[in-house]
């Protein structure tokens, strides 16, 4: 599965057929919802790079992405807590005059 952002061109035939192809489910965030990419990032840079210094790079992404590797599997009962698809929806509500 993939949690790609509500973009247009994420729903384009090309990129829901390609995933049809490959097997691979679009789950598909609410729209307005960075909030998951913002807690997994923010995940990220605690585990991983934060307060270790890479001197290229490359050294950089190999570490990010050796945390990313890890978060099915050594960080799945860490993330399941942070990583909910739990949306409020907000209903328009009329202005009250002061």
């Amino acid at each position: 599965m993939i949690v790609p952002d509500n973009a247009r061109y994420q729903h384009g035939k090309l990129v829901e057929g390609l995933a049809k192809d490959l097997g691979i489910t679009l789950q598909f965030l609410p729209s307005y919802s960075p909030n998951l990419i913002e807690r997994l990032w923010k995940f990220v840079k605690k585990k991983c790079p934060d307060n270790i210094y890479y001197e290229t790079f490359d050294e950089l992404t190999s570490g990010i992405n050796h945390c990313l590797r890890r978060v099915e599997t050594d960080y799945q009962s860490e993330l399941a807590t942070l990583m909910q698809l739990n949306f409020q929806n907000l209903k328009k509500s009329q202005l009250m005059p002061l």
